[in-house]
């Protein structure tokens, strides 16, 4: 009757760096750094200051903010006092933005002064009361009628909170809102435990890798937006490992290269756009990345830019999952990799499954695919972290987990090693004469191609064939020059057997740059309503 039944709060994480490294940092910026003592005094004096607004088991809390320490703080203080954390993606429209809020039901904001205009214009149509909490890096900040108060100043006027509650692990902790093609946002949620559990998993999954994964000895800053998927879940297992952490605030290139070389950063995740951006800055040139590792997602990783990747030194790898998974599932074989013999396919390899993860590929009527490294089909998982459905959306839930899996909507295949590989998004696969063309297989071959800068595939409807496949493309080169190269990419690609004749593109398109979703995903709905 006596024995304390342990429960996975979100607290628990926390209570680890203050018994190990409890003198390690966290910086923002450059704005801000202090120690994980620090840290976790002012996790108790933001939960004190939340609850002096009313805020408490059940309640919500939205976060409008760029990549703080505040952010971090608030990953643990709202959950620790029972609320949830809604991160607020600030790249959706106005529009977006008030539905989520409105959806998620949203007490208390929390809102940088950049994002203040736009709050405020959409705040006469947010349904229920709610309560302002202005954000600032330097403490200055416009009179808001109606806020409660700048958020360090609230700090300063509360003790820490000193103990915090126990209360049943399976109580929501986070909510953000993914977008589709069409329709609302959809509300993503996840509990205490499954956090917890995440944490464990991917500490496990990427800590014993000899010279790479991460352990204790990393440097970690995020360039994912912390709004996505709470960042990946990363801040999470960096404070349960007590990593020095590095938040950059604003994503400038010459700042994000900056910091990395000023603090010694050696692990950061995030999805191709942001890379690609950081190695084609002026400022890399001057910069050491040869401690670096970055994991890649949100998108598939081109052979084109890990090749670029290495060659500034950096230790690149390919992970999968999405919003509805937490988002871990499989990553590269790091351990392969340590071998410099091993091929450039293995880092942009979907890659194995995470402890707990079980992965199946699967056809139409849930019969598996064989492994055989050919056979493709739908990527259903099962995980002890995976979202247990659509807020408010009990249809899309059902279709999410038809079948007690998760139904991810990639296509793919497992290989006779284990190794899961990616072809293509279920609805962007290009069909054409009854046969399947991979739109990542032909990313990947022109990602290879001099002068090219990124590229997307989509399929064009076709009397005759149905659909036919069309590459378009943003060169560094002249585009005629680049034109004839990928002609010549693929006529050889065909002849070495690597793709079918049918999967050459008919047409190949240039453009200036290529529209992306809010998290940094190629935007094929925006492609095919231009080019089609």
């Amino acid at each position: 009757m006596t024995a304390y039944s342990y429960p996975l709060l979100i607290k628990q994480i926390l209570a680890t760096p203050l018994a190990n490294t409890p003198d390690q940092e966290i910086v923002h910026a450059d704005t801000k750094r202090y120690d994980y003592r620090t840290f976790a005094r002012r996790v108790g004096q933001a939960a004190g200051a939340l609850r002096s607004l009313g805020v408490g088991e059940g309640s919500v809390v939205a976060v409008l903010d760029w990549d703080s320490h505040r952010y971090l703080e608030c990953f643990f203080a709202i959950p620790m006092i029972g609320a949830t954390l809604h991160t607020v993606n600030i790249r959706l429209s106005p529009d977006q933005i008030l539905y989520t809020i409105n959806h998620a039901e949203d007490d208390v904001i929390l809102c940088h002064v950049d994002f203040l205009p736009l709050l405020l214009e959409i705040s006469e149509r947010i349904e229920r009361p709610w309560r302002l909490v202005i954000l600032s890096d330097d403490g200055v900040f416009p009179e808001v009628e109606s806020s409660e108060g700048e958020y360090e100043a609230l700090l300063q006027q509360c003790e820490p909170e000193q103990e915090f509650p126990d209360f049943d692990e399976n109580i929501r902790a986070t909510l953000f809102y993914t977008t589709g093609t069409t329709g609302d946002p959809k509300g993503v949620s996840y509990s205490q435990r499954q956090l917890v559990l995440h944490t464990m998993a991917v500490a496990a999954g990427l800590g014993p890798v000899p010279g790479g994964g991460l352990n204790r000895s990393d440097v970690y800053m995020p360039i994912t937006p912390l709004f996505h998927v709470h960042g990946w879940g990363i801040p999470y297992v960096a404070t349960l490992m007590g990593l020095k952490q590095v938040y950059p605030g604003r994503y400038d290139p010459a700042r994000l290269l900056g910091l990395i070389e000023k603090h010694g950063v050696t692990f950061s995740h995030c999805v191709p756009t942001i890379l690609a951006m950081l190695l084609n800055a002026p400022e890399v040139a001057q910069t050491d990345l040869s401690n670096w590792k970055v994991i890649i997602g949100g998108s598939a990783l081109s052979e084109g830019l890990a090749r670029q990747a290495l060659e500034h030194g950096v230790d690149v790898h390919a992970a999968y999952g999405m919003s509805e998974t937490c988002p871990f599932l499989t990553v590269a074989d790091m351990m392969a990799t340590r071998d410099p013999q091993t091929p450039l396919s293995a880092r942009i390899a979907t890659g194995k499954p995470a402890p707990f993860v079980q992965i199946r590929v699967v056809d139409g009527d849930m019969n598996d695919a064989p492994r055989d490294g050919r056979t493709t089909g739908e990527i259903v998982a099962r995980a002890p972290w995976l979202t247990q459905g659509y807020l408010k959306n009990e249809a899309g839930t059902e279709a999410l987990w038809q079948g007690g899996w998760l139904h991810t909507g990639d296509v793919g295949f497992i290989d006779e090693t284990g190794t899961l590989r990616i072809s293509d998004r279920v609805k962007d696969v290009i069909k054409t004469g009854g046969e399947w063309v991979s739109s990542l297989e032909l990313e990947n071959l022109a990602s290879t191609v001099e002068g090219v800068s990124e590229a997307a595939a989509i399929g064009v409807p076709d009397t005759k064939w149905g659909e036919r496949p069309m590459l378009i493309v943003t060169c560094c080169d002249e585009t005629e020059k680049t034109y004839d190269r990928l002609r010549m990419a693929f006529d050889v690609a065909v002849d070495q057997g690597a793709i079918s004749k049918w999967a050459i593109p008919d047409r190949i398109e240039f453009t200036d740059s290529l529209p992306r979703t809010s998290v940094g995903k190629l935007d094929k709905k925006a492609l095919r309503a231009r080019f089609i």
